[in-house]
């Protein structure tokens, strides 16, 4: 019982929380505006260690903003905690996990500082009991996010048994700047949920792979970035090409959802 009414609780606060996002993007311009890391929540493990998830709202609505690990982009505790360097417009949800030990003090804070456009934003993680999150609540909050591309219980109902794809895919990789890398991804889903009716094809049904740039210094353009269709009873695979503006590191992320749950695959590509 008492995880269904931490779960409506925390999901209270992430809907408002959202409410809040929205009403900041009616100031949203193309252009110039800044990034603010978010606290998405934390969930407890198996093993008794904490996962604190992490999201941003980009507020511009087409520039991409890209701020290298640094004190422009840092946690107060490890700098470097897995966080991306390349925000993509609007607001993302569960973009990566900090792992924390099992006797971290439930006041203590993680913080994580983003500075864009000469403005300074934080995300403060702690184990606040209302912010306490469980993986219905993820995947419901993660069909705010398009690019999960998750239906969420608006749609239709959580299968509590669901879970998220397994995938496999390319090796990290060097390339020339001037070459084409090629790029393959697999999801392997359980065959949860089962598909509905859906005569009208509204619905996100089956699973569906595609690409974005988690790290890197320059642009990449993937052909295609995403599946045509989604894909139900069998493997799902994407084969797709990356091309390269500028040398440099780069660490490019695989999204795998089935329709509610959804998992990611990156492949550490050096770029001379």
């Amino acid at each position: 019982m008492k995880k269904y009414v931490l779960a409506a609780a925390s999901s209270i606060l992430l809907l408002a929380a959202a409410a809040v996002w929205t009403r900041a993007d009616a100031q949203s311009a193309a252009r110039g505006l800044d990034v603010s890391p978010t606290f998405d929540g934390w969930q407890q493990n198996a093993d008794g260690t904490y996962t604190l998830h992490f999201g941003y709202f980009n507020r511009n609505t087409e520039e991409e903003i890209d701020v290298p690990v640094g004190p422009g982009n840092t946690f107060d505790q490890g700098g470097d905690r897995g966080q991306p360097t390349h925000f993509y417009p609007a607001r993302k949800w569960w973009v990566f996990n900090v792992v924390v030990p099992k006797d971290w003090p439930k006041a203590q804070r993680l913080v994580w500082t983003l500075t864009t456009h000469g403005k300074t934003s934080q995300a403060k993680a702690w184990l606040q009991p209302e912010w306490e999150v469980d993986q219905d609540l993820i995947n419901k909050n993660g069909a705010r996010d398009p690019s999960l591309m998750g239906n969420g219980t608006n749609q239709v109902d959580l299968d509590h048994e669901n879970l998220a794809p397994s995938m496999t895919g390319s090796p990290a990789q060097a390339v020339n700047v001037s070459d084409t890398l090629a790029l393959t991804v697999t999801a392997t889903d359980d065959g949860r949920p089962k598909p509905v009716p859906d005569p009208e094809g509204r619905l996100q049904q089956g699973v569906r792979v595609r690409w974005i740039v988690y790290r890197g210094v320059g642009k990449v353009r993937f052909e295609p970035d995403i599946m045509s269709g989604r894909v139900y009873g069998k493997p799902a695979t994407l084969a797709t090409k990356a091309r390269f503006t500028a040398p440099g590191a780069y660490r490019l992320r695989a999204i795998a959802n089935d329709g509610q749950a959804f998992s990611t695959y990156d492949v550490d590509v050096t770029v001379k």
